[in-house]
Order: C-alpha cells, then structure tokens, then sequence
C-alpha cells in the first residue's frame, strides 16, 4: 500500500496467468523500475548450464539460491521507493506492498506458455520436454505442487493462497487489456 509515498506493487501468480506481461505494464503506466525475479533464476539456471527443471531439482536440496532471491527482494524494498516487481514471495517480504495475484485455468496457461515459448529466445532453458500444450499443462500442475511445497519447507508460507494477497483476478477469459485495466482500477483505488 501506499506509506509515506512509497508504491510497491507485489505480483504472484500462476504460471500462464500473464503476470509479467501485467507487471511489465503496470511499471510502464507508473513510471517505475520492473524487478522480475524469474529472470534472475533463469539467469543462475543458465550460469549452470541447466534447463529450468535439472535447476529447480537442485533448488530443492539447495536452498541458497531462492535464499539469495529473496535477499535481493528484501534489499529492494529497503533499497526502493517505488517499484514493481514480480515474486513468489514479495508479498510476504514487502509486507507493504499491494499484493497481487493472478491465477489461470491450466489448459489455457498451457496454451499460452506453448507460444511464448516458441516465440521468445528468453525461454530457451525451459525444460526441452515443453514441446506441446498437454506436456506443459503436466509440468505447470507438477510445478505448483512443488513450488507450493518448497516455500512451505523454506519460510512455513503458502505462497498460492489467494488469502495473502490484496487483490486476485482469474485471467482465465480475458484480454490482457480487460487485465491490465482491472489491475489500474485497483491500484489507483489504494493510492
């Protein structure tokens, strides 16, 4: 929420939910820098010369790495005025924050993933087996689950409970403008 001048503006999501593209035009709309931590574990993944699912098995033995996430998000907000910034766990580390979450029918995330992924060279350390809408609809229900039960293990959070959070929109039948606009709605209703 808006404190002392200060706009922190949290996202959380399903994957296909359309969270970066959202958060990517929210920081626009508001003039602010955009943190997206799922490039910053894409990047170590790479680092490593590991696909996402070979990093995130090394993640669940290893915690150091969504540590040294989530110390990056706590130095932010200390570090930070204004800011977006898309986390599985901002919104319990900028308590402050207007904590959104978008959620997303499987099937159709998987949709979506499938053609990002062929068209985005930022996706290229996905899993290789993502070749196919079913295939991703598994990896997405198999990822929440882990996810899920990775956090809980970590910091004793449920990071998918739509309690914790401000605001929730199921983007399931809409347009990423119908999205974006009920976003704003919100965020100019708590400024």
């Amino acid at each position: 929420m808006k404190k002392n001048n200060r706009l922190v503006v949290s996202f959380n999501g399903q994957e296909g939910s359309g969270k970066s593209t959202i958060a990517k035009m929210v920081a626009e709309k508001l003039k602010c820098p955009r943190y997206y931590m799922g490039q910053m574990f894409r990047d170590m993944a790479k680092e490593k010369g590991l696909d996402l699912v070979e990093f995130r098995k090394i993640c669940d033995n290893n915690p150091d790495f969504d540590k040294s996430v989530d110390d990056y998000v706590i130095k932010l907000s200390k570090e930070q005025t204004n800011f977006v910034i898309e986390s599985r766990t901002a919104w319990h580390f900028i308590p402050d924050s207007l904590k959104i979450y978008l959620k997303v029918e499987p099937a159709v995330a998987a949709q979506r993933i499938l053609r990002s992924i062929l068209s985005e060279k930022s996706r290229s350390n996905e899993d290789s087996g993502l070749d196919t809408a079913e295939n991703i609809k598994k990896s997405i229900l198999k990822r929440r689950k882990e996810d899920s039960e990775r956090y809980f293990s970590l910091y004793g959070i449920h990071q998918d409970y739509e309690e914790n959070y401000d605001f929730i929109m199921d983007t399931t039948e809409l347009t990423v403008e119908e999205v974006f606009l009920g976003v704003m709605r919100f965020i100019e209703s708590e400024k």
